[in-house]
């Protein structure tokens, strides 16, 4: 998600609550990502040919894992049935679905314009958001649904089950929004805006990006739900930009990076500690390896925040 260029769950939400188009800012994110991709991958192919080398360099050499022992208990699949028809088609919808998602969400006139100064050529939505996407992926889970003959409560059971999985970002979302809400009404936001006001005022464009992308790390750290985070620094980093003279696709870019970023090492990411525990690989460990690239991935944000706000002052 650090280079994310048009997440709807993490740079949707925050460009929403910053009041701007998903597509603004997308060139520094694009360009982002063209630079920590290759970063990452370059990374582990040296960490891999150096163990390779040498398997005493290797930060698991005294925590390897016992093929033998995995293979006995199962850890090792050695027959794994065909799919069958259905299985192919539920598949089939399912990754659809997404690919049909992916193409909505993405805005193609906005980039073919910024890139090649043309309108773009294929017919797209006029207009794709969550109502959009939520529609979707509710007629895809019906669909399936019949196909797979879950019949009526089965269908119900499954989808609200799924559903269920994402009441914990949903509260934390609508935790924040009460938080804005409550602030707004009380004045507290134009207070605070108004203290932070007089400190970035007259700020270099460059140092204002920086901060936005610093100040958004211990934030994630306290709040890991990301469009949790979004909805609850938006409000206050978005006007904040205008008075720095900055764009607000920069205050995006800085909160959206501060997230991802903190992802890559948050024990609370279901992602990192449930792919170290099926690698079976200590989180220690994992901190060993990580922290030399994060390092760099750190330095290359704050150049790319250096550059962006700079080139976005007004």
């Amino acid at each position: 998600m650090l280079a994310s260029t048009v997440n709807p769950f993490a740079t949707g939400v925050a460009s929403d609550a910053a009041g701007i188009s998903l597509s603004d800012g997308l060139g520094l994110r694009v360009l982002l990502l063209v630079v920590l991709v290759p970063m990452a991958i370059g990374y582990v192919l040296w960490y891999g040919g150096r163990v390779r080398k040498d398997p005493n360099r290797s930060l698991l050499q005294t925590h390897r894992v016992d093929l033998e022992s995995l293979s006995e208990h199962g850890g090792e699949a050695t027959e794994v049935p065909a799919l069958t028809r259905i299985q192919k088609i539920t598949l089939a919808i399912f990754f659809g679905a997404f690919l049909i998602m992916i193409y909505g969400f993405i805005p193609w006139n906005d980039l073919w314009d910024t890139f090649f100064g043309a309108e773009y050529p294929l017919p797209t939505f006029e207009s794709f958001y969550f109502t959009e996407a939520s529609m979707l992926f509710l007629v895809a889970a019906v669909i399936i649904g019949v196909i797979a003959k879950l019949g009526e409560e089965g269908t119900v059971n499954t989808i609200v089950r799924g559903a269920s999985d994402f009441l914990g970002a949903a509260l934390v979302i609508v935790a924040a929004r009460g938080i804005t809400v409550v602030m707004r009404n009380t004045y507290i936001t134009d207070t605070v805006l108004n203290w932070m006001e007089e400190g970035v005022s007259g700020t270099d464009a460059g140092v204002f990006a920086v901060v936005g992308f610093l100040v958004n790390i211990p934030i994630a750290f306290l709040v890991p739900s990301s469009s949790g985070h979004a909805a609850l620094v938006m409000p206050i980093l978005a006007p904040l930009a205008d008075f720095a003279g900055v764009d607000r696709s920069i205050a995006v870019t800085g909160y959206q990076s501060a997230s991802g970023f903190v992802n890559y090492l948050t024990p609370t990411a279901a992602v990192v500690m449930g792919g170290l525990t099926l690698a079976k690989v200590r989180y220690d460990r994992y901190l060993r390896f990580l922290l030399p690239f994060l390092g760099a991935t750190f330095v290359v944000v704050v150049i790319f925040m250096v550059i962006g706000g700079a080139a976005s002052s007004t």
